[in-house]
């Protein structure tokens, strides 16, 4: 299993980015995928979650309206489109698998990307 994010980097309060994690050596379409975040100084932060179709998302209340979760399962990748960026957002964002043979918990982690929302 192989999870890479990609897309992170400076941006300017109120501007957008969007992440990439692109999945390999597992069947990508079958699993439920989630991100998550570690802002400076503070523990992980569930930001949402997306079906195995992409046809369902949920998301944590504070990123509801800001944050939108996706994936092309054509192409093995995630998506995390994040717009109105405040420097609160400034965190290591990483994507994760989740299992449902495991009750949906996150068995496999990507290495994160850096977003830092500064001007």
């Amino acid at each position: 299993v192989q999870l890479v994010e990609s897309g992170g980097g400076l941006v300017q309060p109120g501007g957008s980015l969007r992440l990439s994690c692109a999945a390999s050596g597992f069947s990508f379409s079958t699993y439920y995928m989630t991100w998550v975040r570690r802002a400076p100084g503070k523990g992980l932060e569930w930001i949402g979650d997306i079906d195995s179709g992409g046809g369902s998302t949920n998301y944590a209340d504070s990123k509801k309206g800001r944050f939108a979760i996706s994936r092309d399962n054509a192409k093995n990748t995630l998506y995390l489109q994040m717009n109105s960026l405040k420097s609160e957002d400034t965190a290591l964002y990483y994507c994760a698998r989740r299992n449902a043979n495991y009750d949906y918990a996150v068995d496999s982690w990507g290495q994160g990307t850096q977003v830092t929302v500064s001007s």
